[in-house]
């Protein structure tokens, strides 16, 4: 649901699996076959996880960070994981991307240089995201929703930034 100022989106568990199906909808009605899923953790587990169970397609896993300052509004440094976890040896061959958005596009455009170079056995790329913001510099080859405001996107699954050993014992009453 989108606040009426258009700052804040807030979505539900099941919006989040149907913005998934609907991304895996619209890459499968391009045609395009690919070989591997490399998600982009942690963003893009989710959506990464589920693509690869739909598409029957090895999922790799790379770790980004992007240090934010101002509660997590503003994005500062990126930090990008120097290796690949891949059930099959190194990533190669046709590559899908994943990522939950693409903010402002820089995470998405850094982890595409550094892919081109030092993995060389890519032999093709493409990007697939659930959410693309009016800000974002890149445009992902599979995008569900275009969000032309930027607003604040507020994942289900969020509750549990806050969330520690000592809360779930009270709310469990263990």
């Amino acid at each position: 649901m989108l606040t009426e100022d258009g700052k804040h989106l807030y979505v539900s568990y099941d919006e989040y699996h149907n913005l998934c199906e609907k991304l895996a909808i619209k890459i499968h009605q391009s045609g395009w076959e690919f070989d591997t899923i490399l998600c982009l953790a942690r963003g893009g587990m989710r959506p990464g996880d589920i693509l690869s169970r739909i598409f029957d397609k090895p999922l790799a896993i790379m770790s980004t960070s992007s240090y934010r300052a101002e509660a997590g509004t503003v994005q500062g440094h990126l930090d990008i994981a120097h290796y690949i976890t891949t059930p099959r040896g190194e990533i190669a061959g046709k590559v899908l991307l994943v990522d939950d958005l693409a903010d402002s596009g820089l995470t998405l455009q850094k982890v595409i240089e550094m892919l081109r170079a030092k993995y060389k056995s890519v032999t093709e790329l493409r990007t697939a995201v659930l959410w693309t913001k009016g800000l974002s510099k890149f445009q992902s080859d599979y995008s569900v929703e275009y969000l032309p405001t930027n607003p604040w996107i507020h994942q289900p699954f969020e509750t549990y930034d806050t969330m520690r050993p000592e809360k779930l014992m009270e709310k469990w009453k263990v």
